[in-house]
């Protein structure tokens, strides 16, 4: 294994760890930010409001991604497995 394999690899590794995490990372955020202005525009100043909502939006992405995030992952896992494979051939 060369140095350019390792670094096309870890290179996959990051874009896939991206693309799955993304999604649940941007909802979560959005939700977040709206939360906040509610809170500015109603001078109600509890942290506790935050994560609910929060949690709600997260499982719901991961509920409804779940079939697509693990299509990638087993993509790049049948991909460094098949390098691998290749390798010892």
């Amino acid at each position: 294994m060369d140095e350019m394999t390792v670094v096309t690899v870890g290179r996959e590794a990051i874009k896939t760890a991206l693309m799955i995490g993304l999604p649940v990372l941007l909802s979560g955020m959005f939700v977040g930010v709206i939360v906040s202005i509610f809170q500015v525009a109603t001078s109600i100043q509890d942290m506790t409001i935050t994560f609910i909502p929060k949690i709600i939006i997260v499982f719901g992405i991961l509920a409804l991604m779940m079939h697509w995030m693990l299509r990638i992952l087993m993509g790049f896992l049948t991909h460094v497995c098949d390098m691998i494979a290749a390798m010892g051939a």
